[in-house]
């Protein structure tokens, strides 16, 4: 959750502090095995917002190591009690020749490496704070991925089965790419690609048909309004996943969906608002719901488009040092704003939903969300794993600690099961904020 050039940058002087370490102590290991494991201790028990307890890390490792040898076919794994120092080498040296132990006698059919990311996996879960994990190679791409969107070569639209008839409906239609390029629309209605029916389908099925080589073209049937029209020739291009769908609304509210808060949601959010404004929006609806959160950073420059000015979150750290992080004089004309949320509503969305409701500068609607107050670091590791850590928890700027309480919505409004987010007329909370803002407008007379 820090911003991304802050994390390599500490994981970079621990991997240099590591290297003051003995290398001798674990032949059983590679050099990179070493330097993870100590680059993991020391991250763990510099990082980690609560103190760390040196035996409780050794402890956390062992017994990982036991019961992952013992799902694996070894009824009783020889991994013997380590005793905690004061001195955090000899724990480091003792935590490596454990490992190394365990390598020698058993890493033949297990692998050193996945010994290794055992320990971690322990040394990180002993502290019993869920958010504090180690990420394979495999989960650190995704999870960059899912934050900072991947590139694939399509039609660029967002698309949900439609229930009435099962086949397929477009959600959005990303700006500037084929399918907007080729006349698709949202609420558009897909009955067949490259004449499949698409009828009983699910999205993935859909989505591969939509997907191909980049430069080949696919034949889009559609029906709007109930109207079927001539098959649309669209090219696939690459398109990059973008974080956020926006449109405006009857009225002139202007619609803005964030599903997650990456590298370049603000940019992303910054041209939506710009089109939005030069469309006449005359209010604002910033859809949050399902957003489990993202970077710092993203959610300070995502707040400071509706706040003007005065702070936007405190991030306090292990031993009380808090820093107060304020609006970036960014913001847009204000208007009348909603913000939806609801349970799934998570971290950096909670951070810019409780900046706006702690400002005064907008309204929440839906249910109350999810309820993390805590900050993570992510620090990649020398073979493309990485540490995730709990490293600070945040205040609103009301001084309000949302972790594992939420915020509570101003105008609270149920979500239905079969809410089609986005649609006026099939979501419930959207309705409600519309009709917040439109008495809003009234009262301003616009």
């Amino acid at each position: 959750m820090k911003k991304r050039i802050l994390t390599a940058l500490a994981a970079t002087l621990f991997l240099s502090a590591a290297t003051n370490f003995p290398t001798s102590a674990a032949p059983g290991l590679s050099s990179i095995e070493r330097d993870e494991l100590q680059m993991s201790y020391a991250l763990v028990t510099a990082e980690f917002y609560k103190k760390v307890d040196p035996q409780t890390l050794l402890d956390g490792a062992r017994l990982e190591l036991i019961a992952y040898l013992q799902k694996n076919g070894v009824p009783k794994p020889n991994v013997p009690t380590l005793k905690a120092t004061e001195d955090t080498t000899l724990n480091v040296r003792a935590l490596e020749r454990e490992v190394s132990n365990v390598v020698t006698l058993y890493g033949t059919k297990l692998g050193a490496r996945e010994l290794t990311y055992q320990a971690i996996a322990g040394m990180l879960s002993s502290v019993k704070d869920k958010y504090t994990t180690f990420l394979t190679p495999k989960e650190f791409a995704q999870l960059n991925e899912g934050l900072d969107g991947g590139n694939f070569s399509g039609v660029g639209v967002s698309i949900a089965i439609d229930d009435p008839t099962k086949m397929l409906r477009v959600n959005d239609v990303i700006t500037g790419g084929p399918a907007e390029k080729a006349g698709l629309q949202p609420g558009d209605l897909i009955t067949a690609i490259d004449g499949k029916s698409t009828k009983g389908l699910t999205t993935d099925d859909d989505a591969k048909l939509l997907r191909g080589k980049e430069g080949t073209v696919v034949r889009i049937t559609v029906e709007r309004s109930g109207a079927a029209l001539a098959p649309i020739a669209v090219t696939r291009a690459v398109i990059h996943q973008p974080s956020v769908y926006a449109k405006m609304l009857d009225g002139g509210i202007g619609y803005a969906r964030l599903t997650v808060f990456g590298s370049t949601t603000a940019a992303e959010l910054s041209q939506a608002l710009d089109r939005l404004e030069a469309q006449h929006a005359k209010a604002y609806v910033l859809d949050l719901r399902d957003n489990g959160g993202g970077y710092l950073n993203a959610a300070i420059e995502v707040s400071s488009k509706f706040i003007p000015s005065g702070p936007i979150v405190s991030v306090e750290s292990r031993g009380g040092s808090n820093t107060q992080y304020d609006a970036e004089d960014t913001a847009i004309p204000p208007r009348p704003l909603a913000v939806l949320v609801n349970g799934f509503t998570a971290s950096a969305s909670e951070i810019t939903s409780g900046a706006i409701q702690d400002n005064g500068v907008g309204e929440l609607v839906g249910e109350k969300t999810y309820g993390k107050g805590v900050v993570q670091s992510i620090h990649p590791l020398p073979d493309g794993s990485a540490v995730k850590i709990t490293s600070a928890r945040y205040l609103t700027p009301r001084g309000r600690d949302i972790n594992q309480v939420g915020i509570t919505p101003d105008i609270i409004t149920a979500e239905p099961k079969n809410a089609r987010f986005g649609e006026p007329a099939n979501d419930p909370q959207l309705q409600s904020a519309i009709t917040y803002l439109q008495g809003r407008l009234a009262k301003l007379g616009t």
